[in-house]
C-alpha cells in the first residue's frame, strides 16, 4: 500500500498530484528550491523539504538529494509528474533500489522508449507504423549527411533522447543540414546530456495525434482515445483538445490498437502516450497514414482532457497501478461524453513568442461549469528563468466541439494576471480562427494561419483609463511623482506630457498624451483630443514600480490584460553603457550557451553571432546586416536577464553608389 507519496517536481503538476493525493488520503511531501519556497505547491503539500538552490540541476534535477527527502519524510512512493526527472531511467532505477514504490514504468522501459531510434526499430518490428528514416543513432555528422541523400528533402533531425522539440530540426536544404546538425547536437547535449541524433522523412501536411494508454500488473492495457495536439510552436504544443475534429471510428480504431500493440510490446505499467503523425494529405481516404513518432513514459501535460471525457482521474489510476491494482476499468466500459479542450498557458510574449519573467501581482480566474484551471502560480509568485515558463493551464469541457470552444474562449477571457505577460491573447486568436473552428489543423497551424498576428491596438479611452491610474497613483501614494511635484504649473502652459508604451503591441511607438489637472478634475487630452477613459474597477487595474524605477500599468478590460510602461519624457545616455554603434540585448532571460564572435570578427548579414539558451530552446542572435563585432560583453554559461548587452556591433558601409556613366 502507498501511504506518503514523495512529489519530485513543482509548478501545476505538483498542485494536481497533491489534489489527488488529498482525495484519497493519501499523506504529500512537496519538495522546492531556493526560488520556489514560498510558492503553492510547497503550501499544498503535507510536509515540504528544500532540495537546493534555484537552478534546476542543484534542485530538482539532484536525485540524490531527492531520495534523501523521501527517505527523512518517511515516505515509501515516489511520483515524478512531468519534465525533471521523470523520464529518467537512472532515477527510476534509484528509487526502486531505495525500496521506494516509483509511479511510473520500469527503468528498462523508460530506457528503451527514451530512446527514440531503439524504440521506432522494436515497434517497427512489432508492426506499427514507423517513420521512414535513418534510425541508427550512432551515425556521425559525415555519415547522417550520406544518409540524407537516401531519406530525402525535406526531413527532420532529431534528438535521440528527450523530447518537446528540443534537438529537433526542420530542414528543407540540404545544403543546412550540416548546420542543424551541429545545433541539434548542442542542444541535445545540453539538455540530456546524449547528442545522438536520427533523421526522419518530413510527412505531409501531419496532424499530431496521440493515444493515451494505460497499462496494469495483470496483464491489462487499454486506451482511452486520442487527443489532437497539432497547434504547436516551436514543436511545443499550445492547444490539446479530445475528440480529434479529424478522427473518425475506424481511424480511431487503428490508432488505439496501434497504441495497446505497442505498450504491450514494451511491457507498460502506468500512464503512457504514445505519439503518431497522420499524413493529412489521406485523411480523406479509406486508410489514411499514420506513423508512431515517440511514446511519453509519463503523464502528459494534457492529460485533463481525456480525463473530462471519460471521467477518470488518471493521477488516481497511477497510484493505483503502482500499488499493484488492476486497472478498475475495461475497454469495453470506457465511453466518451462531450469534446474538451485544454490550452497552455505561458509567461510569454505572444508576438515573439519568447519567455517572460517577472512576480505575479494579481490573479483572477475563470469558474464555471465546465470549466478547469490546472494552474501553478497565485499571487506573489514568482516566475524566473530557471524553469519552463508554462504557468498553468485553462480546460473546458462541452457537449460539443463549439460549445467547448465557446465555454474555453469565455475562461480565457475572465482570466487575468498582473505583473507577467502572457500568451492568453494569442491563445485567444487560435480559437476564433475560422480554420481552428472548421477543425483544419496541422503542426504548421500558426506559420499558416497566424504568421503575422499581432494583438488588436488598445483603444484610446483604454490608453486614457491607463494614463488615470497613473496619475491617481502618483497622486494619492507617490508624493516625489511628477505630478505631486508640478502642483498647479503648466508644462508648456498645456499639461504634463506623458507616453505610454504597450509593451505587446508597439513598444517602439508610445501613445503621447497629455494630462492636465484643474482642481479635482483631470483631463486627459491625445492627438484625437480630448479622451474620455473607460472605467476600470479596482481589481481591474494596478500601478506597479519597477526595479529601474519606471512606472508600469497593468489593466484588465473586456477580456484583455495588458501592461503599459510609462516612457521617460528625457533619455540620459549611460557613460557606462558598451560603446559601438548598434548594441544587441538578450531577447528574454536565459544563458549564453555559444559565443561565435569576437571583437573585431567581420560578418555577414544573417550571421549568428550568440546563441541564447531560455526554457530547454535555442535562440540566436544574428547579424541583421555585414558588419564588425566591436565588442563583446558574454561567454558562455553566463546567465542573462532580457536586455542584457550581449555585444556592440558596427555596421558596414554602403558601398558607393556608381559614378553616372557621363560623369
Amino acid at each position: 500500500m502507498i501511504t506518503r507519496v514523495l512529489v519530485a517536481n513543482r509548478g501545476e503538476i505538483a498542485r494536481r498530484i497533491i489534489r489527488t493525493c488529498r482525495e484519497l488520503g493519501l499523506a504529500t511531501v512537496a519538495v522546492y528550491s531556493d526560488a520556489d519556497a514560498d510558492e503553492p505547491h510547497v503550501r499544498d503539500a503535507d510536509v515540504a523539504v528544500r532540495l537546493g538552490p534555484a537552478p534546476a540541476p542543484a534542485s530538482y534535477l539532484d536525485a540524490t538529494r531527492l531520495l534523501e527527502a523521501a527517505a527523512q519524510t518517511g515516505c515509501d512512493a515516489v511520483h515524478p509528474g512531468y519534465g525533471f526527472l521523470a523520464e529518467d531511467p537512472a532515477f527510476a532505477r534509484a528509487v526502486t533500489e531505495a525500496g521506494l514504490t516509483f509511479v511510473g514504468p520500469a527503468a528498462e522501459v523508460i530506457a528503451l522508449m527514451g530512446d527514440k531510434a531503439a524504440a521506432k526499430r522494436r515497434l517497427a518490428d512489432a508492426g506499427v507504423p514507423v517513420v521512414p528514416g535513418e534510425n541508427r543513432a550512432n551515425l556521425d555528422d559525415a555519415a547522417l549527411l550520406v544518409s540524407a541523400e537516401k531519406v530525402g528533402f525535406p526531413l527532420v533531425v532529431k534528438a535521440v533522447a528527450g523530447g518537446g522539440g528540443t534537438g529537433m530540426r526542420v530542414v528543407t536544404d540540404p545544403e543546412a543540414l550540416a548546420s542543424a546538425l551541429v545545433a541539434a547536437r548542442r542542444e541535445a547535449r545540453g539538455a540530456f546530456g546524449d547528442d545522438r541524433l536520427i533523421l526522419e522523412r518530413l510527412v505531409n501536411r501531419p496532424r499530431h495525434i496521440e493515444v493515451q494508454v494505460f497499462a496494469d500488473a495483470h496483464g491489462n492495457v487499454i486506451h482511452l482515445f486520442e487527443r489532437e495536439c497539432s497547434v504547436q510552436r516551436r514543436h511545443q504544443k499550445l492547444v490539446e483538445e479530445a475528440p480529434s475534429a479529424a478522427v473518425d471510428d475506424r481511424l480511431r480504431e487503428r490508432l488505439g490498437a496501434a497504441a495497446v500493440t505497442a505498450a504491450r510490446e514494451v511491457g507498460y505499467l502506468g500512464a503512457g502516450t504514445l505519439e503518431f503523425l497522420v499524413d493529412g494529405t489521406t485523411i480523406d481516404t479509406d486508410e489514411p497514414r499514420f506513423y508512431f513518432l515517440e511514446m511519453n513514459t509519463r503523464l502528459q501535460v494534457e492529460h485533463p482532457v481525456p480525463e473530462l471525457i471519460t471521467g477518470l482521474d488518471l493521477v488516481a489510476l497511477q497510484l493505483s497501478v503502482a500499488a499493484g491494482q488492476p486497472l478498475p476499468v475495461t475497454q469495453a466500459s470506457l465511453t466518451r461524453t462531450g469534446h474538451a479542450i485544454e490550452v497552455r498557458l505561458y509567461a510569454e510574449d505572444p508576438v515573439e513568442q519568447l519567455p517572460q519573467i517577472g512576480t505575479v501581482h494579481a490573479l483572477r480566474l475563470p469558474t464555471g461549469p465546465g470549466v478547469r484551471c490546472d494552474v501553478g502560480v497565485d499571487t506573489g509568485s514568482a516566475v524566473t528563468r530557471h524553469y519552463d515558463p508554462m504557468v498553468g493551464k485553462l480546460i473546458a469541457h462541452g457537449p460539443d466541439r463549439a460549445g467547448a470552444i465557446h465555454r474555453l474562449r469565455e475562461a480565457l477571457a475572465g482570466t487575468s494576471l498582473r505583473g507577467v505577460v502572457t500568451n492568453i491573447e494569442l491563445l485567444d486568436a487560435v480559437l476564433a480562427h475560422p480554420a481552428f473552428a472548421a477543425g483544419d489543423l496541422t503542426t504548421s497551424f500558426l506559420t499558416d494561419h497566424l504568421a503575422g498576428w499581432r494583438p488588436e491596438p488598445l483603444a484610446a479611452p483604454q490608453v486614457a483609463a491607463a494614463a488615470l491610474a497613473l496619475h491617481d497613483a502618483g497622486r494619492t501614494a507617490d508624493p516625489a511623482s511628477p505630478w505631486s511635484r508640478l502642483g498647479a504649473v503648466r508644462t508648456g502652459g498645456g499639461g504634463w506630457p506623458l507616453a505610454l508604451a504597450d509593451r505587446i503591441t508597439a513598444a517602439d511607438q508610445p501613445h503621447r498624451l497629455l494630462v492636465t489637472t484643474r482642481g479635482s478634475r483631470t483631463e486627459i487630452t491625445g492627438d484625437g483630443g480630448h479622451l474620455d477613459p473607460v472605467e476600470l474597477g479596482p481589481d481591474d487595474v494596478e500601478v506597479i514600480t519597477g526595479p529601474e524605477g519606471r512606472r508600469h500599468v497593468w489593466f484588465h478590460h473586456r477580456g484583455r490584460t495588458r501592461v503599459l510602461d510609462e516612457v521617460p519624457a528625457v533619455r540620459h545616455a549611460d557613460a557606462s553603457a558598451p560603446t559601438g554603434a548598434a548594441t544587441f540585448t538578450a531577447p528574454m532571460p536565459g544563458t549564453v550557451i555559444a559565443v561565435e564572435v569576437a571583437a573585431g570578427t567581420e560578418v555577414h548579414a544573417g550571421a549568428t553571432l550568440v546563441i541564447v539558451e531560455a526554457m530547454k530552446m535555442e535562440h540566436p542572435v544574428r547579424a541583421p546586416v555585414a558588419g564588425t563585432v566591436t565588442a563583446v560583453h558574454v561567454h558562455p554559461g553566463q546567465g542573462v536577464d532580457a536586455g542584457t548587452t550581449l555585444l556592440a556591433f558596427e555596421p558596414a558601409a554602403e558601398p558607393a553608389a556608381p559614378a553616372h556613366p557621363g560623369g
